[in-house]
């Protein structure tokens, strides 16, 4: 073997580490780029994005759906009849919101029962035993349902679902703080409570229901 020839052997070693070492730093640039990358939307801005402020607009929304869900809410005897009678049409007659989940507003008074993580079963005279009524009480309300209560809420208010989700976040955010903040959820079981409040019918014999008014009554 020529000396030549070892050179160009012992060369190609050297051109596929400095080819390696070159694709390396395009990856890094690459993932850098990606890292540093915010997704928006077709039709937004990134701007429109970082405007939205849950908490100023669950404060701004929260006292037309508490007042809407007051006017509105059915003693809950007189709804749960209306609904075993005749489901559509009570939907028809009563719901805030149509849908796929109607979203119902009701009223009542009864006796707290068991509870868990600041949920509680709520025993309301005059409606079926069959029926089971439980009221989010906090510190976590879950759910859409005062969100959706508001037809004029629509997903294409908002740039994205994760915005749309926030908004229902500041919404509850805003209601905890005007309607639970005083509440001792801690000694509530055995008491008589008073609720106006929403929920969502997805299940007839079942209502989980979002407060917008809550009184203890003893």
């Amino acid at each position: 073997m020529s000396a030549a020839t070892a050179t160009r052997r012992a060369a190609v070693p050297k051109m596929n580490r400095k080819r390696v070492i070159g694709v390396l730093v395009v990856v890094a640039i690459i993932i850098g780029m990606g890292l540093d990358t915010t997704a928006v939307p077709i039709g937004s801005t990134g701007s429109q994005a970082n405007k939205f402020d849950p908490a100023k607009y669950g404060k701004a929304k929260f006292p037309a759906i508490q007042k809407a869900v007051q006017n509105r809410a059915v003693p809950a005897k007189q709804l749960a009849s209306a609904l075993a009678g005749d489901k559509s049409a009570a939907v028809d007659k009563y719901a805030l919101a149509k849908g796929t989940f109607p979203v119902m507003a009701v009223k009542f008074s009864g006796v707290v029962g068991k509870g868990q993580l600041g949920t509680f079963h709520v025993k309301v005279d005059g409606v079926p035993d069959s029926l089971t009524i439980r009221v989010q009480t906090g510190p976590a309300i879950t759910g859409v349902v005062l969100r959706d209560s508001d037809p004029n809420i629509q997903f294409g208010d908002f740039v994205n679902q994760i915005q749309y989700q926030n908004a229902a976040a500041g919404i509850n955010n805003a209601m905890k703080k005007k309607v639970l903040s005083g509440l001792d959820r801690d000694h509530l079981k055995g008491k008589t409570i008073r609720v106006v409040g929403a929920f969502q019918l997805i299940n007839p014999d079942n209502w989980m229901v979002t407060p917008v008014q809550i009184s203890v009554q003893q």
